[in-house]
């Protein structure tokens, strides 16, 4: 297995040489990663999710697919005929596909994971040990290894062996309950219970990468969709314990007003946040030109206006709707108010703040937002996304029991 995970030796005790050498190894952020070898056992988000940062990140990704693909290369075709989920998380990744019910090919797998340093997979709980990878029995035999399980419920636990999506989750995590409006539920729109689990895995890989440059030891890690969205809940669930339940107030805020949405003269939407009542006394002054509702004791604190929030919502709405949007904007940005415009997938298009990437995939180049961390070294270059087993001939042939 690779060394070359060293970053959290105390430099200060490696002296100024050993500091330009972290600092040298930092400054080509491509390469951060560099000898670090994952394997991936993966299929649909989550952990496709965790491993593609990985890649990012310089470290050598072989993802293992099912002889006919991922099951993600066909949610859609709309990316040049490519699947749009696909195409998003699994770029600068090796793709070979093995047939794990061989005895040939469980071998390879064998092979490829003694000579990891990390290995994910997100299989069905239990599924990997049958096919004779228990993480138990790896972490034994392979002590720097890393290990990472993703899965809906964890590898323990009364709810560990129920299927587990995306959509299921947010039910079934309370996120759902608080997400809509007051005509009924909303699924978040997009897949934050699979997101989540993989951003907390790759974190969670990094920390234990840390921790094996100091010790030398590898981890087991188990990282579960239902576990990252309950911690996503914290704050609901504390307001229900503490007796005030979220509801559910579409593009509003619970506990603010005015928070929202209203629609200008010509027909824009925009989302304004006042945060606090010399906020509000401003936007009633300076945007709405209206001096006695800002001197109103009926509107004048934010738990006045709560109370009155109709009202407070009828008020705003009435002096948004007598200006077109620009204008709009204009007396916003002057008054220093926050706002937003509420854009739809067709404006983030052409936003002026949007920054993307360009990856290759088998059917050409890409484009789409780019990771968000930024960093004041040379930008990153990204890897291509791989055809279904692109590299299996030459994977196979390097990891062939011997």
């Amino acid at each position: 297995m690779s060394d070359a995970i060293g970053l959290a030796v105390d430099i200060k005790k490696r002296g100024r040489g050993g500091e330009r050498k972290i600092e040298a190894m930092a400054a080509d952020s491509d390469k951060d990663l560099e000898g670090v070898l994952v394997v991936a056992l993966e299929q649909a988000v989550a952990a496709p999710y965790c491993s593609g940062r990985l890649a990012d990140a310089g470290a050598r990704v072989i993802k293992i697919e099912r002889p006919e693909g991922d099951f993600a290369r066909g949610y859609d075709h709309l990316v040049k005929g490519e699947s749009a989920y696909f195409v998003w998380l699994n770029r600068g990744k090796e793709s070979v596909c093995l047939d794990l019910k061989r005895d040939d090919h469980r071998a390879v797998l064998g092979n490829m994971i003694a000579k990891a340093d990390v290995f994910i997979q997100n299989l069905v709980p239990g599924a990997v040990a049958r096919l004779g990878f228990d993480m138990d029995s790896l972490r034994k035999r392979y002590p720097k290894l890393v290990t990472c399980s993703i899965s809906g419920y964890g590898e323990e636990g009364p709810l560990r062996d129920l299927k587990a999506y995306d959509l299921l989750v947010q039910a079934e995590s309370g996120l759902s309950s608080i997400t809509g409006n007051e005509h009924g539920m909303a699924r978040v729109g997009v897949s934050v219970c699979d997101v989540a689990a993989g951003m907390n895995a790759y974190e969670a890989i990094l920390e234990a990468l840390i921790a094996r440059g100091r010790t030398g030891e590898g981890a087991e890690i188990s990282v579960s969709m239902f576990d990252g969205m309950a911690d996503w809940m914290a704050t609901p669930l504390l307001q229900h314990e503490g007796g005030r339940p979220p509801q559910r107030v579409g593009l509003a805020h619970t506990s603010i007003a005015p928070y929202g949405v209203f629609k200008t003269k010509d027909g824009a939407d925009i989302l304004i946040s006042i945060q606090s009542d010399r906020e509000w006394r401003i936007l009633a002054e300076r945007v709405m030109g209206d001096k006695a509702l800002a001197a109103d004791p009926d509107f004048a604190n934010n738990v006045e206006r709560v109370k009155r929030r109709a009202k407070t919502d009828g008020k705003v709405a009435a002096a948004f709707g007598a200006h077109n949007v620009d204008e709009l904007i204009e007396k916003l940005t002057a008054a220093d108010i926050a706002f937003g415009r509420v854009n739809t997938p067709a404006e983030l298009s052409t936003h002026p703040h949007l920054r993307r990437i360009t990856i290759g995939t088998p059917t050409g180049p890409v484009s789409y937002p780019a990771p968000a961390a930024q960093r004041s070294v040379e930008p990153r270059k990204y890897g291509s996304v791989p055809s279904v087993g692109q590299h299996s001939a030459k994977i196979r042939a390097e990891f062939a029991p011997k």
